[in-house]
């Protein structure tokens, strides 16, 4: 059944660096994904996912949804799932989170990040997302210079 994940990332001057986790069966270094729940939009997955699995909170740019298939391991072996990923600007980072207890998390630079993914199923995602690089990090500086806004009316 297809997924919805993200791609966190940040970015400083012209480095990108993108945060991985580890997986729950395997240990292997992943980017957070999962299945929509009913009536949730692929935003809502984004964000729920990424503070579940990773303890970040940020914003998703739907603009670039990039869909590939991966391997899952299942009980009745390793299956391929698309998963469309969103590259998700990381704002906040909490110590403490759902899985925390389960999973570990890793900053890896864009250029390093093949050495930490996960065999081939992120290689080419990986390749996608640098692709996108100028017109992530354009809509990246965009919301790193616009203050946050809230959710409740000015008083």
């Amino acid at each position: 059944m297809h997924r919805v994940g993200i791609i966190p990332f940040d970015v400083k001057d012209t480095l990108t660096a993108l945060l991985f986790v580890t997986s729950m069966t395997r240990g292997r270094w992943i980017l957070p994904k999962g299945l929509a729940e009913p009536e949730e939009s692929h935003a809502d997955t984004c964000h729920r996912e990424g503070f579940e699995e990773a303890g970040v909170r940020g914003v998703v740019l739907e603009d670039f949804p990039l869909t590939v298939v991966i391997s899952k391991k299942t009980k009745s072996g390793v299956k391929k799932v698309p998963v469309t990923y969103y590259p998700y600007l990381v704002q906040e980072q909490a110590d403490e989170w759902p899985e925390s207890d389960r999973r570990q998390r890793h900053w890896a630079l864009l250029g390093d990040a093949a050495k930490v993914a996960y065999r081939d199923d992120f290689l080419g995602l990986i390749k996608q997302f640098e692709a996108l690089g100028p017109w992530i990090r354009e809509a990246a500086a965009h919301h790193k210079s616009s203050p946050p806004v809230s959710p409740l009316p000015a008083p």
